[in-house]
């Protein structure tokens, strides 16, 4: 579990090759609690990140000057960012973001079958980055990550071994049940709709599942995890985790 603490400054790296986008989103990006740096190719990236990493090892803290988060570009001056991606994600432990020109769905196949976290298309608008970028930021903080465990209070949970605690108690979940809490987690503090719960939860099938099926579930992962305060209806929207 990735502890959160208000105090936590995250390091994003915008590997972009037009100046006048990248120096627009550092400055959309910054703010209390983001840093942006900007490079224009493949091996300044490269460099910075190595540089980073031996700064992080050379201190024995794995948060030291560390980059959290890259938004890539794909199509760069020196090189393929997709083939990047695949480099970065050997070796560190980094959350990605691709940008791309390219709308075409085999492009995004790809991009997030090499380990992309999300794909963006150009053009975009700021405040769908800036969502996008606060979903992943959300995950390093929840340690809502196959490999970890998510802690918060006395419930523990860990979605790629299927284990969920509360307390010293080991709930059974169903497939659904584990789709609706994992989503909820990973958004915890933000009110998700009906439909957006729907279409996570049952994907291609939402459009054909009866809006009751989402109540019955709600009201079983609650009774099942005793989390009436957690898992908060919000009138005429939808579900938060408190």
């Amino acid at each position: 579990m990735t502890e959160s603490n208000d105090n936590t400054k995250f390091h994003i790296l915008i590997v972009e090759d037009d100046p006048a986008l990248a120096g627009g989103l550092c400055r959309a990006l910054q703010n209390d609690r983001t840093e942006a740096v900007s490079c224009h190719t493949l091996a300044e990236a490269a460099g910075l990140l190595a540089d980073a990493n031996c700064q992080r090892q050379a201190a024995e803290m794995p948060k030291a000057e560390s980059f959290d988060l890259v938004l890539l570009d794909v199509n760069l001056p020196d090189g393929n960012g997709v083939d990047f991606l695949r480099e970065i994600k050997k070796k560190y432990d980094i959350f990605v973001i691709m940008l791309t020109a390219n709308d075409m769905e085999t492009d995004i196949v790809t991009g997030l079958e090499m380990g992309a976290d999300d794909y963006i298309t150009k053009p975009f608008s700021l405040a769908v980055l800036r969502a996008r970028v606060a979903t992943q930021l959300r995950r390093m903080e929840t340690g809502a990550c196959d490999g970890e465990w998510i802690t918060d209070g006395d419930y523990r949970f860990h979605f790629a071994k299927m284990l969920f605690y509360h307390g010293a108690e080991q709930i059974e979940l169903s497939k659904a049940e584990q789709k609706l809490l994992r989503f909820l987690v990973e958004n915890r503090g933000i009110t998700l709709s009906r439909d957006k719960l729907l279409d996570s939860v049952w994907s291609v099938d939402a459009a054909f599942v009866d809006e009751n099926t989402l109540s019955v579930t709600v009201k079983r992962l609650r009774d099942k995890l005793g989390a009436q305060d957690k898992i908060k209806t919000v009138y005429g929207i939808g579900y938060r985790w408190e």
